[in-house]
């Protein structure tokens, strides 16, 4: 990684990169030598988290996971070479801002952070601050995680923030009137549409915010992987995504460009967080181990999964974000 090459906005097009749905993380990291490098994996003891920590510590970088119950994630985390297990709950603000005030206060630089962590379709709930809890999950938890690990981003002098957005981006846009569900029904799905589409814009406006000072965000679409990530949705939701085998445990029975195995689905926020590739570019929404390609408005009635939508790298819309992240966290996120 470094600080060459263009600094303005990249377009949101294909490379192409030479990569594909079938590409491992495995396959992005082999050669790499990441010694020295530092990176925060948020969900970094759990399914694309995992793997995503495993094949950058294996490749020489120093790995920091933070975890609501770390005791719960240690046996997950054992195998990967000197890892660092630390305690967060991105729905606590005073646990945000103490997990990372200890990580800042070491004095590290933090090369690359990957903001892996969330949930799915839940049940309606809300954290201590009345905030729906996949919104204050997906995204306010991590924009004040950014947030307060600025000075450590600022060190390294041309860090990568990795964004775990999804293809259900496409359920919702951000309600900027009413983020929380307080005026209107609440629907499970909608709800984490927003939150994904919440993810994509603040890699868009960090992006824009950071890039002089070498810092550079990306907006990733994983793919649809089987993870404890659809641990709140019944067995007919998940036949009816093609998710229950002959069986009845939860397993695609085939593949394709969107389902993905787990070390499938974890290349591609590899690829963001490593890949030469990617130095002078940002604010993309990454898909397949490449940058995705725009949905034209005429087709927004019938979206591919292939594609961002609009909405999702409205620039006006990111920044509106901001302005609303800071209003509902509190927090003044000046990169300075």
């Amino acid at each position: 990684m470094n600080l060459t090459g263009n600094m303005e906005r990249t377009p949101q097009r294909p490379l192409p990169s030479g990569y594909g749905p079938r590409t491992t993380a495995e396959e992005i990291i082999q050669g790499m030598d990441l010694r020295g490098k530092v990176a925060i994996v948020t969900g970094g003891y759990s399914g694309l988290g995992l793997e995503t920590a495993r094949v950058l510590a294996n490749a020489g970088a120093k790995v920091v996971i933070p975890a609501r119950t770390p005791d719960k994630a240690r046996k997950a985390v054992a195998s990967i070479p000197g890892a660092e297990l630390e305690q967060l709950d991105l729905t606590d603000p005073e646990s945000i801002d103490g997990f990372a005030r200890r990580f800042v206060e070491t004095g590290r630089p933090l090369h690359i952070l990957i903001h892996s962590a969330g949930i799915m379709a839940t049940p309606e709930q809300r954290d201590g601050r009345g905030y729906e809890l996949q919104f204050s999950t997906n995204h306010l938890g991590h924009f004040q995680l950014a947030a307060r690990l600025w000075p450590a981003l600022k060190r390294a002098n041309g860090a990568r923030v990795v964004s775990v957005s999804s293809g259900g981006h496409r359920l919702g846009n951000v309600n900027f009137e009413d983020p929380n569900y307080r005026h209107r029904p609440y629907d499970k799905w909608e709800a984490y549409g927003q939150s994904k589409t919440a993810n994509a814009l603040f890699a868009l406006e960090l992006d824009q915010r950071g890039r002089t000072h070498g810092l550079r965000a990306f907006s990733v679409h994983p793919g649809s992987i089987v993870t404890e990530l659809s641990r709140h949705l019944t067995d007919e939701e998940m036949n009816a995504m093609g998710a229950l085998d002959a069986e009845g445990r939860r397993a695609y029975t085939d593949y394709s460009d969107e389902r993905k195995s787990v070390p499938e689905g974890a290349a591609t926020q590899v690829w963001c967080a490593v890949s030469s590739q990617l130095d002078g570019k940002g604010g993309v929404y990454c898909q397949n181990v490449d940058i995705a390609p725009l949905i034209p408005e005429e087709k927004i009635g019938n979206i591919p999964m292939t594609g961002v939508a609009p909405w999702a790298v409205d620039e006006s819309s990111a920044r509106r974000l901001w302005s609303l992240s800071e209003a509902l966290t509190g927090v003044n996120f000046v990169l300075e």
